[in-house]
């Protein structure tokens, strides 16, 4: 989650309202309530995953390769959390540079059940570990998502070599670009500072200058303005980018547009797509950090644009193809809950319908028109998904957070009040979001998954492919009768 870096308009104002209540100031504590909020969350996002997209995932392949395709996810979690825990966090979540942060925190270094992170609100906290926990599950995810891509075909040690290089090469400066900065509290010393300063005019420069350097520390899509409430850009185009450019690589699957791949198990994918509706509001609700009348907006919208985009298309696939189909209302229903991921906190109910309907209509575009047209095998429709649905969430939120439509707006941490809304300056900074993710994970992704088929090779060979990777990667079927 993250909002429009604060400016120096209205500065002194607040700096004399800070300075005021200065005196009463105490050390921040850990907020309960907020505390629990972010640890149900943070299982609920688990949820998402194992078993929420194992199952999804699992339920649309054909049943010879459905072992393989849960044992992809489930590895890509257990990979991600020792990574997160080892290097991850630190190099997302602390200082260094505009494009990847440092080890000061590597092994978790310093982080203790004592240790706070800041929310969005001054003097709010929760426990440190917590949010490494939370932003762990959100790490484990995106890479999850791509093997829908290139589902039926790639070997398990490719993928197991090519996750942690992503993770680690991607994921982690995208991560930082777009949702590091200093925080609330750290702009808040810095403006009581200034305000404590008074007419000492070498102490108020100095001041002035650890404002500036506070207002500097952040990733560079923070800093270009962009805002992703809870993950369009670090987690769907991020991901579904780099789904494209694999299933490019490496190549269709093996009778593709000649035999039939249907799924095996709709009924399992309509259980996975639900466990992820669940586990979404974890996603997007707790992505507010604290609970309070954001968390309930989040909420509210990861309802009602999901819904209305299931029910867009559906009804649009109803239109064109004469039936309505379970596939259609679950898959706009994931469609729904991508766009709505980066706006969530940000616009009203009502604009997330109007987003939800858009989706859901438009994807099913890509995934069917579009699809066929290119001819390119992406399996699981990762990209139609999830990188076409971020970008239109991404792009909507810079619409949608506008006060006129109902939307929440932008804080302005340094004068304390919603900042004013500019439509051109809040469109190029999305632009700058979606344009930047797409060039770093798909370039980026395009070497990782060329220096992994030098190493180890990236498919497995016709006869495997035909047999099934359950039995040929893994000497085990999903069903036994």
């Amino acid at each position: 989650m993250t909002f429009k870096r604060p400016t120096s308009t209205g500065l002194a104002a607040l700096a004399v309202g800070l300075f005021a209540a200065s005196a009463a100031y105490a050390e921040p504590t850990i907020n309960k309530g907020d505390n629990a909020w972010m640890l149900t969350s943070t299982v609920l996002v688990l949820l998402m995953t194992i078993p929420g997209l194992a199952l999804f995932y699992g339920g649309l392949v054909r049943s010879k390769n459905m072992l393989s395709v849960l044992m992809q996810v489930f590895y890509t979690v257990c990979m991600v959390v020792v990574l997160w825990a080892l290097y991850g966090y630190s190099l997302t979540f602390t200082g260094g540079s505009d494009f990847i942060g440092g080890f000061s925190k590597a092994f978790l270094s310093g982080v203790t059940p004592d240790s706070k992170a800041s929310t969005f609100s001054v003097d709010a906290n929760i426990s440190e570990l917590v949010y490494v926990c939370f932003q762990m599950t959100f790490a484990a995810i995106t890479p999850a998502l791509i093997v829908g891509a290139f589902a039926e075909r790639m070997k398990f040690s490719a993928v197991a070599l090519f996750i942690p290089l992503w993770v680690t090469l991607i994921y982690f400066p995208i991560a930082h670009m777009v949702w590091y900065w200093a925080g609330p509290d750290a702009i808040s010393d810095a403006v009581k500072a200034i305000a404590a300063a008074g007419s000492n005019a070498a102490a108020k420069a100095a001041a002035e200058a650890k404002l500036a350097a506070v207002n500097a520390d952040a990733g560079w899509i923070f800093k270009k303005g962009a805002i992703d409430f809870a993950g369009g850009t670090v987690v769907h185009i991020n991901a579904g980018i780099a789904g494209l450019v694999g299933a490019l690589i490496v190549g269709k699957r093996v009778g593709y547009g000649k035999d039939l791949m249907a799924p095996h198990s709709l009924t399992m994918s309509m259980i996975g797509a639900s466990l992820l509706w669940v586990g979404w509001f974890g996603f997007n609700a707790g992505s507010n950090l604290e609970a309070n009348g954001g968390a309930a907006l989040a909420m509210t919208n990861s309802f009602v644009a999901t819904a209305a985009a299931a029910l867009s298309w559906m009804f649009a696939e109803w239109m064109i193809k004469g039936h309505p189909s379970v596939l259609g209302a679950i898959s706009g229903a994931v469609a729904g809950l991508v766009a709505v991921t980066p706006a969530a906190g940000y616009s009203g109910p009502m604009g997330a319908i109007v987003l939800g309907l858009v989706v859901g209509v438009v994807c099913l575009f890509f995934v069917t028109a579009v699809k066929n047209a290119l001819g390119y095998d992406d399996s699981l429709d990762v990209f139609g998904v999830h990188c076409i649905g971020g970008i239109i969430g991404a792009l909507g939120t810079g619409i949608l957070v506008n006060p006129a439509l109902g939307g929440a707006g932008i804080m302005d941490y340094t004068t304390g009040k919603i900042a004013d809304y500019e439509f051109g300056t809040q469109m190029i900074s999305q632009t700058w979001g979606v344009c930047t993710t797409l060039v770093w994970s798909g370039v980026g992704s395009a070497i990782l998954y060329k220096v992994v088929d030098v190493i180890v090779g990236l498919r497995a060979n016709v006869e495997s492919e035909r047999e099934g990777l359950d039995l040929t990667e893994h000497t085990e079927r999903a069903y036994n009768m």
